[in-house]
Order: structure tokens, then sequence, then C-alpha cells
């Protein structure tokens, strides 16, 4: 497999928890109390934590000058792999958790799966990532049985969340070209496969919560191929402020 396709390979990981975890760090000292605060600020530092190990082995694999911090900050809206789940904006405290979750059960199978990979630098990310992304899923868990078994309101704003997202999570099976080529070389992971146990974790959860999925059969996707919603534009304009205001800074 060629560098540059492993390096897309590894930006459809390594964005998905940039721009989650940016989007996390935005509620940092908003959360509805300083446990759960903490919490979420937490998981957006596991996540960015997680994004450099991936980002360190694609400067290495690019053979050039970039380094981690030229990654993040540097590249287009278009160069950016994530899926278009994680750039949904934070709406309120359900919606949040709604995309939390199904991201935290789509990630874990999908690391439960990258330990196995034959490419070491990468099995080595996955098993220490699923540490931190088991509590992630734990966590998010937890709080959708809260809301959805909770007051009306709660369960009725759970359930609004539910009905908006869940045409995102489609694309997180969608395999690119590159993906297909990591995976015939034993480096990726075949998501098409880790479908159904996804559906099957999700049900189990929303049961227990009272909650339902919905029957649309429509899903968008897009962000793997660098085509992203109108909110990516805003959050790459406060993730990247500091490098394009101020070329080149060090800290």
């Amino acid at each position: 497999m060629k560098n540059e396709n492993k390096i897309q390979y590894i930006y459809g990981i390594a964005d998905n928890a940039l721009i989650l975890g940016q989007r996390l760090s935005e509620l940092c000292g908003h959360g509805p109390n300083l446990e759960t605060d903490i919490a979420m600020t937490n998981m957006a530092l596991d996540l960015l934590g997680q994004t450099r190990s991936y980002y360190q082995y694609v400067a290495q694999l690019s053979g050039d000058d970039k380094t981690e911090d030229d990654i993040a900050f540097l590249r287009s809206e278009r160069q950016y792999k994530n899926v278009l789940l994680v750039e949904q904006p934070n709406r309120h405290f359900g919606y949040v958790i709604t995309r939390q979750f199904f991201y935290d059960v789509f990630h874990l199978l999908l690391l439960q799966e990258l330990q196995n990979s034959s490419d070491e630098t990468l099995s080595a990310i996955a098993k220490k990532g699923i540490k931190e992304v088991s509590y992630h899923q734990r966590f998010s868990s937890d709080w959708i049985k809260r809301l959805g078994d909770g007051t009306e309101e709660s369960h009725q704003k759970v359930q609004e969340a539910i009905d908006d997202l869940w045409r995102f999570t489609d694309e997180l099976f969608h395999m690119t070209d590159d993906d297909d080529m990591a995976l015939q070389d034993n480096i990726g992971v075949n998501t098409i496969a880790l479908k159904e146990r996804y559906v099957q974790m999700v049900k189990e959860v929303f049961d227990e919560a009272t909650l339902t999925i919905p029957e649309t059969k429509w899903f968008q996707k897009g962000g793997k191929q660098g085509v992203h919603s109108e909110h990516m534009g805003y959050l790459l304009s406060d993730l990247q402020y500091m490098q394009r205001a101020y070329p080149n800074m060090k800290w």
C-alpha cells in the first residue's frame, strides 16, 4: 500500500477524533453540572491525544517537514475526511450526548478490530485508545438511558436528536477506495462488517431507554470524500485561527 493511500486512510480515522474533540472542547464550562463538564472535557482531551498519535504517524509517513500541527491546522476544508456526524453543532445537551453515543459505539467497534492491524503503529494506537473509548461509550450510553427514561421533556429532546442524527450514521460504515486498499493489506478494518453489531448495540441501549431507531431509509454522506456540511467551515475557523493569524507560531 502506498504511503499516500495509507495517509488518507489514517485521516479517515484521525479527523473524526479531531473534529469531535473540537466540538466537545466548545462545551468546557457549559456542562449541566461540574462532574459532567469535567468528564466531557476529559473525553475531548482523550480524542485530541489520539489525534496527535495518528498525525505524528502521518508526519512520519509523509517524509517531508510536516508536523502534527501542520496537519491539524493548515489543511483546507476539503482535505478533512471526517464523517458528517462529528461536525454537527452542539444544539443542546441531549443532542450532544446522542451525537457522542452514535460515534462512541462505532469507535469502540472500530478500535477492537484495528488492534489486529498488521501495521504495528496503528495497532498500538488502537490498543492504547480502546481503554479511553470504552469509558466514552459507557458514559454516553448511561446518559442516553437517563435522558430517554427520564422526564417527558428529556425523552422528547433526546428522541428528536436521534431522529435528526440517525441519517448521518450510515456513513460510518462507508468504505472509500483507501479503506478498501487498507483492508486488502490487512492494515485497515472492514467497517461494513461492523454495521450489524452496531445496530444491535444501539438498539439494546435504546430499548432500555424507551427510545426508538428511526425507520428512515435515507442517509446523508460526503464527509469521507471531503464534502462537508455548512457547519464545518465555522468549526475550522475557530480551530485554525491562531495558526492562520500568526503563521509558523511556536509556543
